[in-house]
């Protein structure tokens, strides 16, 4: 039986050589590029595209659209939760689908640069077959 030490040493061995392979550094180099990423865009959807949306909706603010489930009526989402009664945000919702849709645009984007400079393959000519050799092989001969 192997001392834990030797095992932990293995392990941890192990984990670096796991850690390190290309996939995994580029797995977490996504993350945290995409994380950035939803910061960006989460604040193009609130900032500059809701107050278009809300001006056209009458000068409202789109986050703080909601329907009272129950009884009662307030002005604001704010006056409403302080009053702890059950609301439907509606808004933040509508703002959510906004944000995913901006960021499957943006990914889609990216995909179709990256295609455009990934090399193209040139096919590869298949082999001839045995019998397309034969035949060449005897054309070859009867030209003697």
């Amino acid at each position: 039986m192997e001392p834990i030490k030797t095992k932990t040493i293995t392990f941890f061995k192990d984990f670096k050589a796991f850690l390190m392979k290309g996939d995994i550094v580029s797995l977490a180099t996504a993350v945290i590029i995409g994380s950035a990423f939803k910061t960006i865009v989460s604040s193009l959807a609130a900032d500059i595209l809701m107050p278009i949306v809300g001006l056209f909706l009458g000068n409202k603010n789109v986050s703080n659209l909601f329907i009272v489930l129950g009884k009662g009526h307030y002005e604001t989402l704010t006056e409403a939760k302080q009053a702890d009664a059950a609301v439907l945000t509606y808004g933040n919702f509508i703002q959510a689908i906004i944000d995913f849709i901006i960021i499957g645009f943006v990914i889609f984007i990216f995909i179709k640069a990256y295609e455009k400079t990934k090399k193209k393959e040139v096919p590869k000519p298949k082999a001839p077959t045995q019998e397309q050799l034969l035949t060449e092989i005897r054309d070859l001969l009867a030209k003697k």
